[in-house]
């Protein structure tokens, strides 16, 4: 069983049209994928979509950690952030290793925004951090980083560093998968990976069409 997990965390600009659009994208473009799960403290419902509560009301993207508990362990589990489009075959996804984004602007930092996992074999992150919440929580508790922002990906990072090792990186296992968006670009994917203010709602017209029509038939670039 493969499971696509996305986290809906309230008092953003999110909302259950986001949780439909990625839905309708991930589920065109990931042969094989069999369910999609949206964790939330929202009173939602998306068609298609398995809303499951948030329990610990952590805030913002600390909320993430939820996603490595045990009880939602699948097969193979693919975690990704809502603000990501997929515009071509992203098939690539489902692969029997454990993998994670590189971060954008931090070279050999690990990035939350899409990781894949088998089992529970990530389900110390989330033991992890629900038992100390606040100290993992606060700048400085995993050492000297080079992140400007102290977030759930800085403290991924490290737990992974000093338990079971780093996991390869996507861009590296998968070169042909992600794109960052560049609104220069037309023609971008077949995952489209947002950085910084940028969102799909503001981006060039053409990857805001691929985003919006959860209907459309997908022609762009497509992994090898």
């Amino acid at each position: 069983m493969v499971t696509f997990t996305t986290v809906l965390k309230s008092g953003g600009r999110y909302d259950a049209g986001w949780v439909e659009r990625l839905d309708a994208g991930a589920r065109r473009s990931i042969s094989g994928l069999d369910r999609v799960v949206c964790l939330t403290d929202l009173d939602l419902e998306v068609a298609g979509v398995e809303t499951l509560p948030l329990r610990h009301g952590w805030p913002a993207w600390w909320s993430k950690f939820e996603a490595f508990r045990a009880d939602l362990a699948d097969d193979l589990t693919i975690l990704c952030d809502l603000d990501t489009v997929f515009s071509g075959d992203a098939s690539g996804l489902v692969d029997n290793s454990m993998a994670a984004m590189e971060d954008y602007f931090l070279k050999g930092r690990l990035s939350t925004a899409l990781m894949r996992w088998r089992g529970n074999e990530l389900d110390h992150l989330y033991e992890t951090f629900r038992a100390d919440p606040d100290r993992w929580m606060q700048p400085g508790s995993c050492g000297a980083v080079p992140n400007s922002v102290h977030g759930d990906q800085v403290v991924v990072d490290h737990l992974l560093r000093r338990g079971v090792g780093m996991p390869a990186f996507l861009q590296e296992r998968h070169p042909d998968l992600l794109d960052f968006y560049d609104p220069l670009h037309t023609e971008q994917g077949p995952i489209i990976i947002f950085i910084g203010d940028s969102k799909p709602d503001t981006a060039i017209q053409a990857v805001q069409d691929v985003w919006r029509d959860t209907h459309m038939q997908i022609a762009w670039k497509t992994a090898s």
